[in-house]
């Protein structure tokens, strides 16, 4: 169950209009800062929730006051309950089944399009990784299931996107390997990845 039934991802180029207007959206409105901070590229990124009139509100005032700054926002009146707890944190296996790994150049995009995604087909989030340092201000996320509604969502995820200014890429895995699948059950972060050895040729 969903603690939050709506979130809002705010993406800011200036750090300090960041933090100055985080600061006024929490005294706004009766709303969760769920994680704020620093990210990659200088930027500074916001998530919060909590009812849907509360979040709307805060948004609003942040698209007043930070207006000059925001890169990108995201909105989530009836947040799907697995974005809910990606955002949070939480992450899923990906099993033996197709992956998809969808990219683009803005944290609140990749937000988008997984809940357009999810919410579209009976597909499972792996993972959502919203621009840490490695990443140079992109995200990710990483979906697994059935081929044929893998290769849906992703046109459904595209199809929204289609025409904003967040690039978009995506690539489908039909059939992944043991060892990658075993690897994106871990994590897709190298630092905190796993050795995963083949059985292969003995060096001679």
């Amino acid at each position: 169950m969903k603690k939050y039934p709506a979130i809002a991802v705010i993406e800011f180029s200036s750090i300090a209009d960041g933090i100055y207007t985080t600061d006024a959206i929490l005294k706004k409105a009766p709303i969760a800062m769920l994680k704020g901070g620093t990210v990659s590229h200088g930027r500074y990124l916001t998530i919060f929730g909590g009812t849907t009139g509360s979040v709307s509100e805060s948004l609003s005032e942040a698209l007043v006051i930070g207006a000059g700054s925001i890169l990108d926002h995201a909105f989530l009146p009836d947040v799907h309950p697995r974005i809910h707890d990606a955002l949070l944190g939480q992450r899923t296996s990906c099993g033996q089944d197709a992956v998809a790994i969808l990219e683009t150049d803005t944290i609140s995009a990749t937000v988008r399009a997984a809940e357009v995604a999810i919410k579209g087909m009976e597909v499972n989030l792996v993972e959502l990784r919203l621009a840490e340092y490695e990443m140079s201000g992109k995200a990710i996320s990483v979906y697994s299931g059935e081929l044929q509604e893998i290769q849906s969502a992703m046109d459904l995820a595209s199809d929204f996107l289609r025409g904003r200014q967040a690039f978009t890429h995506y690539r489908i895995i039909p059939r992944p390997h043991d060892a990658l699948a075993r690897q994106l059950d871990d994590t897709t972060r190298y630092n905190d990845a796993k050795l995963h050895e083949l059985e292969g040729e003995e060096p001679s």
